[in-house]
Parts: structure tokens; sequence; C-alpha cells
């Protein structure tokens, strides 16, 4: 068995490809605002390894501006079909701006004009503005590459903690606590279900 937290959720996450029928990269992402107010969404993991996990949004969103002031996250990954969950806490950073324009570049084009028609998390007289924003910059953008907005980008949520749950029969579930230990290795211990 191995006890690389990262590696086990890179084959949990395989198994979910497999087995889930909808976004088996969904996460649940939690954030604290300057005012201390707690917010959680659902956002896409694109990109993971030793050094984190990478999610990408609109910088001015809710979520951006909760970063922005507090750069610590949890983020929760449930797969039911496995019966499985992981859950990540840790450190927010910025990804480069080479990785930002790299992984702007793969989106479809109809998801990059949204990046410039959508202002996140700002009120919306109704769909029809956001209908007429993206015509807008459909129309601006109608010929040649659609640059990245200077708005948006991703985080990386570099992991401190890491707990992969796993249901077991009679509620006695295994839980395995991953703590960093600072020298880019992991303590692992057990928890109560």
């Amino acid at each position: 068995m191995t006890h690389d937290p990262i590696d086990i959720f890179t084959q949990w996450l395989a198994e979910a490809v497999k087995t889930e029928p909808n976004d088996p990269n969904a996460m649940a992402l939690a954030t604290v605002d300057a005012d201390g107010m707690p917010s959680v969404r659902m956002v896409l993991l694109k990109d993971h390894g030793a050094d984190g996990f990478v999610f990408y949004t609109n910088l001015e969103s809710r979520k951006g501006e909760a970063l922005a002031a507090n750069p610590r996250a949890a983020l929760l990954f449930h797969w039911k079909s496995l019966q499985r969950q992981v859950r990540v806490e840790g450190v927010v950073t910025s990804v480069s701006e080479e990785e930002a324009d790299a992984y702007y570049a793969s989106r479809a084009r109809d998801s990059r004009i949204g990046a410039w028609a959508s202002d996140q998390s700002r009120p919306l007289s109704g769909r029809a503005e956001l209908l007429a924003r993206v015509a807008e910059f459909g129309a601006r953008h109608a010929v040649g590459e659609i640059p990245r907005p200077p708005h948006w980008s991703g985080f990386r949520v570099a992991p401190e903690r890491i707990e992969l749950w796993q249901d077991k029969p009679f509620r006695l579930h295994e839980r395995r606590l991953f703590i960093a230990d600072g020298a880019g290795g992991w303590k692992e211990s057990m928890l109560y279900p």
C-alpha cells in the first residue's frame, strides 16, 4: 500500500473518470473572505501533482477576492459511485502567467469568449444582458486568437493536510490522514470514523 496521498489521489481520480457519470474532477472549494465569512462552491480541478491542486477562475469573482484576502482554502472531492472522498487543506498561490495562458488557450472558443463576457459574481439584470455581452465580445474577437483576460487566471492549493475517506460497512469508515512534514514527505495516521 502506497503512503503518498498524491499517488493515491491520482489512482482514485483515474477510477472516478471511469465510473462517475459527470465531472469526476469536480471539487467543492471552501474559502473565507476578509470579513471571516466562509463560502463554498463547486469548481473543476484542471491539474494536480506534488505541488498542489489547480483550478482557474475570474480573479474578480467572490472566490478570487476571498483568496486575495485570505490565501488558504479547503477542497473536497466526493465520488459517490466509488464511495470515496478526499479532503485537502492548504495554502493558495497563483499559477504562473505561462500556465494560465496555456490552459486558457486550450479552452473552447466559446469558453474563452465567456471569460471576457462574464463579470462573475456581480449582479446581472437578466440572461439577455449576459447574452448581449457574449455577442459583443464574440464580435470583438471574431478573428484570430482570443487573448486571456487580465482578470482571469488560476490558483494552486498546496496541500498541508489530505484526508482519504472510504466507505466501509456499518459506518466503520476508513479515514487516513496525511500531514505535510515540511521536508517534502507526509506523516500518516488513522482517524476514527
